[in-house]
């Protein structure tokens, strides 16, 4: 890849043949989204229309093989260590502008190298949605995490296409099935902390929500999470130990990826009740049915378990939960006795 450096950002690629992006626009909506609006705004302060930016923005993580931003679902868009570096390069570049733009070319390739190098080196973590598992994994470095379900986690695990899996279970049957399965394969399990699944509804629970019963009533707009994450399983074990069909509930095909997703489509009253963990509700002033407690565990190969970053992770992980309310620090496999 070559790049050359002036008001605009020139990429010659094999495939595509010579291509400019403008740095005067990039900047502007990269300022933007750094400082907390959404792609959507950011694109109107720009001039360009929603579509538009995310092709230009496409174009760009293409051209330079980096991403920029990170689009999550339910959480809008943030910049990235190379989005936030590149941002400051572009303002640094037109404010000494008189200065040799090759110095400038051989800066940022040096950062895209820099980077990529790092990347490589991540150990490659996938979990089920928690925020403690996100504060954690920011705390500290090493992991590049990918939120997913449970099932999906401990899969990429087994397959090797994963060095470490968050996954949580209800149900002490369900969790000595997991562990016999993972046992087999080696693989290391740590109990790393307790926190309570219920439902999520509106301040103040203005519709008497108490029970899963209450589900089937049509007038209640449910939100469901995504098939293959522990929440669904949870739920769908409920409805079968209480004899009620999937279809009897008005909104159980309707999918959001994270326990933030359901608040927010809660709070923006697209629905009335989802099923999710009490701290995220406690957080955004909701109200909550808590329906039962699970285990959240910790699953590596027996080479990463002697990585120092993995005690690292875990440690913070334990530490975070224990002054969270909503959650338990779980330590020893005594403390769940029965469960593996």
């Amino acid at each position: 890849m070559q790049i050359e450096i002036r008001p605009t950002l020139v990429v010659q690629s094999q495939a595509e043949g010579r291509g400019s992006i403008d740095l005067i626009w990039l900047s502007r909506l990269l300022k933007d989204i750094g400082s907390g609006s959404s792609l959507v705004v950011a694109s109107k302060k720009s001039g360009s229309s929603y579509r538009g930016a995310w092709g230009k923005l496409n174009q760009v993580e293409a051209s330079l093989g980096m991403p920029l931003i990170v689009r999550t679902k339910g959480h809008g868009s943030i910049l990235t260590e190379f989005g936030t570096f590149f941002l400051q390069f572009i303002d640094e570049m037109q404010a000494n502008h008189h200065e040799s733009g090759n110095a400038y070319q051989d800066v940022l390739l040096k950062e895209i190298k820099k980077i990529e190098k790092s990347e490589s080196a991540r150990w490659k973590f996938l979990s089920s949605s928690d925020s403690i598992i996100q504060r954690a994994v920011a705390e500290v470095k090493g992991f590049d995490l990918k939120i997913a379900g449970s099932g999906e986690s401990l899969e990429k695990l087994l397959n090797n296409e994963a060095h470490i899996a968050g996954y949580h279970v209800s149900d002490e049957k369900s969790s000595k099935a997991i562990h016999r399965r993972l046992s087999k394969s080696e693989i290391q399990i740590y109990p790393v902390m307790k926190r309570t699944q219920g439902l999520i509804v509106k301040k103040g629970n203005p519709l008497r929500i108490r029970s899963i019963d209450d589900l089937i009533d049509r007038k209640v707009r449910f939100i469901n999470r995504q098939i293959g994450s522990g929440t669904r399983l949870l739920l769908d074990t409920l409805l079968m130990e209480e004899g009620i069909e999937p279809s009897d509930i008005n909104g159980y095909l309707h999918e959001e990826f994270t326990h933030s997703a359901v608040v927010n489509a809660i709070l923006a009253s697209k629905a009335d009740v989802g099923m999710g963990v009490k701290n995220v509700a406690m957080e955004n002033g909701l109200g909550f049915v808590p329906l039962r407690d699970e285990i959240f565990f910790i699953a590596m190969h027996r080479e990463m378990a002697s990585q120092s970053d993995a005690s690292k992770l875990i440690r913070k992980i334990r530490s975070y939960s224990g002054e969270t309310p909503g959650y338990k620090a779980v330590s020893l496999n005594r403390q769940i006795e029965g469960w593996l």
